[in-house]
Formats: C-alpha cells, sequence, structure tokens
C-alpha cells in the first residue's frame, strides 16, 4: 500500500517567536495527508513529525512557507 513506510522527519525553522508560532507551524504540518505526531518546539526551532514515505520535503516546505516561516533544513530523525 502507498505510503506504508513511516520515517521520522526533523524541520529546522527560523521565524517562529511565541506559542501562537508554534500553533500554525504545527497545524500546516497537521493538515499534510502522511503526517502524525507533530511536535514543534520554540526554544530549538524544530519540528519533529512522523511521515509516510509519500510526503515529499517539497511540501513541507511550501507548507511551512504558506504560514510565514522559513525552513532552514529538513532532515531524517
Amino acid at each position: 500500500m502507498k505510503g506504508e513506510n513511516k520515517m521520522k522527519k526533523k524541520i529546522l525553522i527560523e521565524g517562529m517567536s511565541c506559542g501562537h508560532c508554534v500553533k500554525h507551524v504545527s497545524e500546516a504540518l497537521s493538515e499534510l495527508n502522511g503526517v502524525s505526531n507533530v511536535d514543534v518546539n520554540l526554544e530549538a526551532k524544530t519540528a519533529l513529525f512522523d511521515a509516510t514515505s509519500d510526503v515529499q520535503d517539497k511540501d513541507i516546505k511550501f507548507a511551512i512557507d504558506e504560514v510565514g516561516y522559513e525552513v532552514v533544513g529538513i532532515q531524517e530523525a
């Protein structure tokens, strides 16, 4: 079945400064198909989440850009 393989992803994000920022990023990531268990850390400027193999980095970056923050790196965690 498509997207069965799960992996953990870690995103490095610039521009977050408060709890509202964390909420916006969390909601943007949670709306992506195949993304679950989103955990955004304001102090570390990161987001950790589980993703199926069909979640593309370009889609993650676009979702974060759309809510006004900058992705500076995406890596498997």
